[in-house]
């Protein structure tokens, strides 16, 4: 059911009339067209007789999700979908080819995970085999980044109407003259329901990038992140080679105030920058370059575990509209998505294109940033809701990337687990941390940034005990921070970390300011610290050989 298609930017063309043909590039047409195809997927290895969808708008590919039993919509008209047993993304399935364009580049090891060219080449025959097997096929040429002069074409092919839809809304939508001439630069292999059995891996699941061909295969999980965060690691090696720092972050901007968050899933990247007062840039990846920041999506991805209307208007009404994937959320008998139900998972997730929030910069751009935020969730309930860094201590903990895993993010999470992920988002990069540090020092030195870290996690004891810190106050003080209201207070100097907190904020409650002060037991506290400010040493000590000697000096002190 196409009826919603915009038959005015469409082509159909039907085996009986178009197989073999050849379109208006010269390019041949494989048979039971539909869409605008920008080229051939023989180029891509795939012959088939399938019915091949290209370059489809979200609401088509929703509407033929649906006629594929793939999915259902809620009373409002939202795509509902279910990744099955892998509800996150798998880290331990992650592999970059080792080869030689590439491997003196790459910081292997656990995070960045080698495999050699024999087995990408083994499995590749095996997904284009199993695609070249479908009855459908569903194709995307997209753009991965704002900035034309630094934007990656890339193709995704995948097995699912759905997946589709979740691709052309993530990547950037090219304007009729760009798709003319789009070449892809990566493709991205998905075959979601292709479990393989291979001695090469961990299990039956696979994402497996090879930099020298420009290729990504993924397989044997249904979870959609896998796709755009696969293109996000591929960005992360090229664009520091050209001076930009890409970033696992969000952004903001009034204009002329810029802000950047890092943060992990479900740390407060994509809720705290979506605020009504500043226009939203991109929640989730960003680049650094000559011209101030600019975003790698054409949507957003937000985690809506717990989301409600009153707390986040803007993300809450995207939940609401055709041209929404939803991900694992319970849907009750009326058709209404329940956000507080987390018995599938607690990554419940909405895919939407960015044009569904109102209050974005219409370009994805922003200009340098004044403001660099750190977003932490301190499942110790150690550190402060927030504190003034200096350029050293912002480095530090920039690599040191502290945080909790949040339930359901990955596999085999089940509760908050304190972690440390370089840059704030290690599994993205496959440089070294130092590279992206340096980028990040020498951008903020040069532009007058100042370093804020903010802790959305627990205050008042450890997870269990303590209480998560409360919305309104971590917006009331990052829009302190942001406005400049914070420049004119009276600061404390932490004893053991050495940033300064606060010792006032406007709309917050001064006794929450002041982490030791929230808690019951003043000794408990600060072992507590202490214990927290030793896994930050042990964790740094990774680091310290390739850092300045300004840098290793803002690690904290165990008392």
């Amino acid at each position: 059911m196409l009826t919603d298609f915009d038959w005015k930017f469409a082509l159909i063309f039907s085996d009986a009339n178009r197989k073999g043909q050849r379109g208006p590039a010269g390019r041949q047409f494989m048979a039971g067209v539909v869409g605008v195809p920008s080229g051939d997927l023989s180029e891509s290895g795939i012959n088939s007789d399938a019915t091949v969808y290209w370059n489809l708008d979200n609401i088509t590919l929703i509407d033929l999700a649906v006629e594929r039993n793939e999915g259902y919509l809620t009373s409002e008209g939202a795509l509902v979908t279910e990744t099955g047993e892998r509800t996150g993304r798998s880290p331990n399935d992650k592999f970059i080819v080792n080869e030689p364009t590439t491997n003196q580049d790459v910081n292997w090891g656990d995070v960045n995970i080698s495999t050699d060219v024999s087995v990408f080449n083994r499995l590749k025959v095996q997904v284009i085999d199993y695609l070249s097997q479908r009855d459908s096929l569903f194709v995307q040429d997209l753009y991965c980044g704002a900035e034309e002069s630094e934007a990656l074409p890339i193709r995704v092919i995948n097995q699912n109407a759905w997946h589709n839809a979740f691709a052309r809304n993530m990547f950037v939508r090219p304007t009729t003259e760009q798709l003319e001439s789009h070449v892809p630069q990566f493709t991205v292999y998905h075959a979601p329901h292709f479990e393989a059995d291979d001695d090469g891996l961990n299990s039956q699941c696979f994402v497996i990038v090879n930099y020298q061909i420009g290729e990504v295969i993924i397989g044997g999980t249904r979870y959609a992140g896998e796709i755009k965060k696969s293109i996000f690691s591929v960005m992360n090696l090229i664009l520091p080679k050209k001076g930009i720092l890409p970033m696992h972050c969000s952004a903001n901007t009034n204009g002329e105030n810029t802000a950047i968050f890092f943060g992990l899933s479900g740390t407060g990247k994509t809720t705290l920058s979506a605020d009504p007062k500043r226009a939203l840039i991109g929640d989730d990846e960003h680049g650094w370059g000559a011209n101030g920041v600019f975003n790698f999506e054409g949507g957003c991805y937000a985690k809506l575990i717990n989301l409600s209307e009153e707390d986040e208007p803007e993300i809450f009404a995207t939940t609401r509209q055709k041209g929404t994937v939803l991900e694992n959320i319970v849907v009750n008998a009326d058709g209404v998505p329940d956000f507080f139900d987390t018995s599938k998972t607690q990554n419940t997730r909405g895919s939407y294109p960015i044009e569904a929030i109102e209050n974005r910069t219409l370009d994805s751009k922003g200009g340098h940033p004044k403001n660099v935020i750190f977003l932490t969730c301190d499942a110790f309930g150690v550190l402060p809701p927030i504190s003034r860094l200096t350029s050293s201590q912002a480095a530090y903990h920039f690599i040191s990337g502290y945080t909790a895993k949040v339930a359901g993010t990955e596999i085999g999470v089940t509760e908050p687990q304190a972690t440390f992920s370089a840059c704030f988002g290690e599994p993205f990069m496959p440089m070294h941390p130092g590279v992206y540090a340096d980028l990040l020092s020498h951008k903020m030195a040069e532009h007058g940034s100042t370093a804020w870290l903010i802790n959305t996690g627990w205050s008042g004891g450890s997870y269990g005990v303590g209480n998560r810190m409360k919305i309104k106050y971590t917006r009331a003080m990052l829009n302190a921070a942001l406005d400049g209201d914070l420049e004119d207070v009276e600061y404390i100097v932490d004893e053991r970390f050495g940033f300064e907190i606060p010792k006032s904020c406007p709309g917050v409650p001064s006794d929450v300011l002041i982490p030791k002060q929230t808690w019951d037991d003043s000794n408990a506290y600060d072992a507590t610290a202490d214990k927290l400010a030793a896994m930050f040493n042990e964790n740094f000590e990774r680091y310290a050989a390739g850092v300045s000697d300004e840098v290793n000096a803002a690690a904290p002190v165990v008392n």
